[in-house]
């Protein structure tokens, strides 16, 4: 666990007081976007609650990077790992499972030997199909009529590609459309190659000897994300590697998207924009570049606060300091959907609209891998410092309104008051909660992930329920005596089964009062309040 998530922690309890939670939700103000939180570890996906209770939970047979998505339809996609292709490096995959809401796996797709492979990110499209990522071998030769310099060739370089899945039945599935790198190349080493050219002048093409300073692997490019906008009919890619976005368009045709020529912008599979290092195409040097290893580049969605912008969790790695940030930026784009060069030729915006980091001591907020940043309806943003394993929300003013930390490890799940190690998140996702998948669904909530839960620092918060009332319940989880405080006289006070069945009733007129459940058993329990003429329902545990 970081230095200065520790820092953070005593500082909060210090200051605070209400809780000393290592594990779970540490943080739940009342300016939290309420909603159901995505996140998958190991073989397991969760979807909990902002205190931190699971709403749902699936298992696979399959470790997973931690790629998830919940549709619609309230069944879940998810990454999977499997073991039978040479081809590795981290974030590798292979195949893609689909499970719906009981965790029944209903569809799976494998596209991995050691020629080809599944890794890192997909992304559902609306028409059911997925675009996901993948790299293929090219041989040493092929690398060599493409013109790379052969002294940077270690072993068989990987041509990123991607491809969409038109899933059948239960475990197969027809490719109908690709795109792969190696057709849109542009190098300036060798002369006698179809591909020869002026860099700086097709910013178009990827470069394919430019290295950005990083040793000659296999995977020199390291494609992390894709995304996709259907309005625009367009995609975006980051390069961790080469530390740039890419967007391009999604063709009508496989032809198409192998040409430079054809499509709704007349560019083929070339690249529409580009952003982050001007460098990579021979525009500017150090001082122009803006991402470092970045992850999950996306268009903010419609409906949204700056929807339509760029959202990008920057990792910053590779500098001095190493601190990450999150970027909203507006790339420049005309009434065509085409990106048109800055008067230097590079492509804007020269700085993001919006950047969160820790501005006091920026080094305190680093991810060097995975990770990934969120737009919430209510303005706030959504952050998963990937490498620490805390998913943590922002409001306008910046400040951190909730903050949860993944309680799985390798080895198994914490207790609460372990120290975390190992507990990486890929990304997390929060679903507000009438989104369509949790229509007529049992949402009760079960205890938290990690064992010997307290939640004490979730659910005492002086929350304000509306204008008018506001209470605080505590202890939770109580073994016996349960204090309820309010502003205005408490009524009635039901407790129920998470089988609706009422156990207990008690009238009072009191703004205090303490209740003994010690008869009640070990488990989760629904209490609803009346106050000032108004109902509301909260949940207890009894440990």
């Amino acid at each position: 666990m970081k230095f200065y998530f520790f820092c953070f922690l005593l500082c909060f309890n210090l200051n605070l007081g209400f809780s000393q939670n290592t594990v779970g939700t540490i943080i739940n103000s009342s300016e939290a976007f309420e909603g159901y939180t995505l996140f998958s570890f190991g073989k397991k996906t969760y979807l909990i609650d902002n205190c931190g209770q699971r709403i749902n939970e699936w298992t696979s047979e399959y470790i997973s990077i931690g790629v998830v998505y919940l549709l619609e339809d309230g069944s879940l996609l998810r990454s999977a790992t499997l073991n039978n292709s040479t081809i590795f490096f981290g974030g590798v995959t292979g195949r893609i499972e689909k499970f719906d809401w009981d965790g029944n796996l209903v569809w799976s797709f494998e596209y991995s030997d050691n020629n080809k492979r599944l890794h890192h990110d997909f992304c559902p499209l609306p028409n059911g199909n997925i675009l996901a990522l993948a790299v293929t071998k090219l041989s040493n030769q092929q690398a060599i009529d493409l013109g790379r310099n052969p002294n940077t060739i270690v072993a068989n370089l990987y041509n990123e590609q991607i491809i969409e899945i038109e899933p059948i039945g239960t475990n197969m599935a027809n490719i109908v459309w690709q795109w792969n790198i190696k057709d849109h190349l542009i190098q300036d080493f060798d002369n006698t190659k179809p591909d020869f050219g002026i860099v700086s002048e097709h910013s178009e093409k990827l470069n394919i000897n430019y290295l950005n300073e990083n040793p000659p692997i296999a995977n020199w490019l390291h494609y992390n994300s894709i995304q996709y906008n259907e309005n625009l009919k367009q995609i975006i890619l980051s390069s961790r590697l080469m530390s740039e976005i890419y967007i391009i368009e999604h063709t009508q045709s496989t032809a198409i998207a192998a040409s430079n020529t054809g499509g709704i912008y007349n560019k083929g599979g070339d690249f529409l924009y580009r952003w982050g290092n001007p460098e990579a195409y021979n525009k500017g040097d150090i001082t122009s570049q803006k991402l470092f290893g970045q992850h999950f580049p996306h268009w903010i969605p419609e409906g949204l606060p700056q929807a339509g912008k760029l959202m990008i969790f920057n990792n910053g790695s590779d500098r001095s300091p190493n601190f990450s940030e999150v970027f909203i930026i507006t790339p420049p784009i005309n009434e065509s959907g085409l990106y048109p060069l800055q008067s230097d030729e590079t492509f804007g915006p020269k700085q993001p609209d919006y950047i969160y980091h820790n501005e006091a001591i920026p080094q305190s907020f680093y991810s060097a891998i995975v990770s990934g940043s969120q737009m919430l309806p209510n303005g706030n943003i959504l952050i998963c410092d990937g490498d620490s394993g805390r998913i943590f929300e922002i409001n306008n003013e910046k400040n951190i309104v909730w903050d949860y930390v993944n309680p799985v490890i390798n080895t198994g799940v914490l207790s609460q008051g372990d120290i975390p190690n190992g507990n990486l998140v890929f990304r997390a996702t929060k679903y507000a909660m009438d989104y369509a998948a949790f229509n007529n669904r049992n949402l009760t909530p079960y205890l938290p992930i990690e064992t010997n839960p307290n939640l004490s620092g979730c659910e005492s918060l002086s929350i304000k329920l509306t204008t008018k009332v506001e209470f605080k319940i505590y202890p939770i989880p109580t073994k016996q005596l349960l204090t309820i405080k309010s502003n205005k006289p408490i009524d009635r006070i039901m407790f129920y089964d998470t089988f609706g069945t009422l156990l207990k009733t008690l009238s009072i007129k009191k703004l205090e009062t303490q209740i003994d459940v010690s008869s009640f058993s070990s488990g989760l329990y629904i209490m609803t309040l009346k106050i000032d003429e108004e109902n509301f329902r909260k949940k207890i545990i009894k440990a």
